[in-house]
């Protein structure tokens, strides 16, 4: 006899596969910048039925949100896990954006879904946008940051973020982590940093990702 809860067990496993599977070929159409797909083409990229799709997702619009939104917290995960071990609430900040610009490069499909997301990605709960937030806010807490409006300094945020995002696509021999430094560094002084120290910060190790040196120079 099965156990039932094996039987149980072996069905959540193979339908988080199957919405796994579905959310991998939205990511992948959005990354191509084709979201005027039909159903049927999306779940034959995920090599699913199409009454599987239906048990997952109301709609393809749903399936579209669900991708970005994983899509982000993947990335802001990922930077929470590489920002630790600094008490130092600016060079958290400017840890995460050096990040965030590198890994346009090492993930480019990724890099492209969050770019999907555009000007809504400011106000999105999840990845860049509240932790940036939160970076933003203890740092001006600390009194390492000067800003009037918090709201303002987090678009400020947002647009450099996808500027340079779009820029590296653009012009891929560009060095993605020299760009990415002078940017963090601009931020950073008009934020209140004297030039010195943003530089500085910007000069600080950053740790490495899947074995990808993030201190290494992109392309010339």
């Amino acid at each position: 006899m099965v156990d039932t809860g094996t039987r149980e067990d072996h069905l959540r496993r193979r339908k988080a596969r199957t919405r796994a599977a579905l959310v991998d070929a939205a990511q992948s159409f959005l990354a191509q910048g084709r979201t005027a797909v039909p159903v049927l083409e999306i779940t034959q990229a995920a090599d699913v039925g199409m009454g599987s799709f239906y048990n997952h997702f109301e709609s393809k619009e749903h399936l579209f949100r669900a991708a970005v939104d994983e899509a982000l917290e993947a990335h802001g995960e990922m930077l929470d896990e590489l920002t630790t071990g600094s008490d130092d609430p600016a060079e958290v900040f400017a840890r995460s954006f050096r990040i965030t610009g590198r890994l346009h490069r090492i993930h480019p499909e990724l890099s492209r879904v969050i770019l999907s997301e555009g000007a809504s990605l400011i106000s999105s709960e999840f990845g860049l946008a509240p932790r940036a937030r939160r970076d933003l806010g203890a740092a001006a807490a600390a009194g390492r940051f000067t800003f009037h409006d918090q709201d303002l300094a987090l678009a400020l945020v947002a647009g450099a973020t996808i500027g340079l995002a779009q820029l590296l696509h653009d012009q891929p021999g560009r060095n993605d982590a020299d760009a990415t430094d002078r940017i963090t560094e601009d931020l950073l002084r008009t934020f209140g940093l004297a030039s010195g120290e943003a530089r500085r910060l910007c000069g600080l190790p950053l740790p490495d990702i899947g074995g990808v040196p993030l201190t290494q120079a992109g392309p010339d």
